[in-house]
């Protein structure tokens, strides 16, 4: 006969079910298991709903209308997102802002995007340019350069060189910083 084994990691390791619990058993998450699995319910209980139910349910949350043409399975899973970005508080800001710059780029008519490193607000990104230093500050809504507002680092890059540059490439924000971030995160 096994000896019982108490230890998620071991379970894991060893092919049993593991319970999903932390070192703490569980005192901590019980109310939000409780949450979470109220939140289940409701999602599934959206497929059991009529369209016009499901239209209602969207003007609640959304504050407006679903768009025309929108399916019935695109409406439920946009409720699904809207509910669980209520229970989860939703994107962090950076992301949020990381997907304005994508759409912003994707209106402009971008055919390709490169999402490379997108450095956290707040962070000061350096750069040595024909015997000056030039400091851009990382904000949520973009850049800030001597004193006035970007979207783009490119626009910085230009404005200081007066040609065309990579924005992200002139602050050294290209592959290899990928590669050096990747080795520290290890």
């Amino acid at each position: 006969m096994k000896p019982t084994v108490h230890d998620a990691s071991a379970r894991q390791h060893s092919g049993e079910p593991s319970c999903g619990l932390g070192a703490n058993d569980g005192r901590n998450d019980r109310p939000r298991n409780r949450d979470l699995a109220k939140l289940d319910g409701e999602i599934a209980g959206l497929i059991d709903r009529s369209t016009q139910e499901l239209r209602r349910v969207w003007r609640t949350l959304h504050h407006s209308g679903p768009p025309l043409g929108l399916s019935r399975d695109l409406i439920i899973r946009g409720l699904a997102d809207k509910l669980q970005q209520r229970a989860h508080s939703g994107p962090s800001r950076a992301l949020q802002r990381r997907l304005r710059i994508l759409a912003a780029e994707f209106e402009k008519g971008a055919r390709s995007f490169d999402p490379g490193i997108v450095p956290k607000t707040g962070a000061t990104l350096m750069r040595q340019w024909r015997g000056d230093t030039h400091t851009v500050l990382v904000r949520e809504d973009g850049f800030e350069y001597d004193g006035q507002r970007y979207r783009s680092l490119t626009v910085i890059a230009e404005r200081i060189t007066g040609a065309h540059w990579s924005g992200p490439r002139f602050f050294g924000l290209g592959k290899r910083a990928r590669v050096v971030l990747a080795k520290a995160r290890q």
